[in-house]
């Protein structure tokens, strides 16, 4: 969720400072090639941000979520910075990511587990999930 609510905090920020800085480029009537390109990169970066959040905003708002729920595997990315746990659901083939890794006996494509993700509606951005024992459904870990 922090995720979400930085992308749409910078895209509104973006689009908000560049149409900002073009009014005040036009009153003072300074275009340099140089600064109306980095406007407009801006405003295209900024609109892209918000292209990509307001349609699942609805849904973070009213807090209307889908709980995707089935067998899962649990992949560890941890080339950046921060490592990732990808949640990836076996019946549907989507994946999902959080930032905290749970704290399992093993990981990888042989280890399946049961997975509850809440997700918006749209299955946009993750919120949440619960992994559990794939035979007796004993929860083993969550989400904060």
């Amino acid at each position: 969720m922090v995720v979400y609510y930085l992308m749409l905090i910078l895209g509104s920020l973006f689009v908000l400072g560049a149409v900002i800085a073009l009014i005040v480029m036009y009153g003072t009537n300074d275009f340099r090639i140089l600064n109306v390109g980095k406007c407009l990169g801006i405003l295209c970066l900024g609109v892209l941000l918000l292209v990509i959040t307001l349609p699942s905003l609805k849904y973070v708002v009213l807090k209307e979520y889908d709980v995707v729920s089935g067998t899962c595997v649990i992949e560890i990315d941890s080339s950046g910075r921060s490592p990732e746990a990808d949640f990836k659901m076996l019946k549907t083939d989507e994946i999902y990511s959080f930032r905290d890794i749970p704290a399992l006996d093993a990981y990888g494509k042989s280890i399946p587990y049961y997975c509850e993700v809440t997700v918006t509606k749209d299955h946009m951005f993750e919120i949440s999930y619960k992994v559990f024992d794939v035979k007796t459904r004993k929860l083993i870990k969550t989400s904060k």
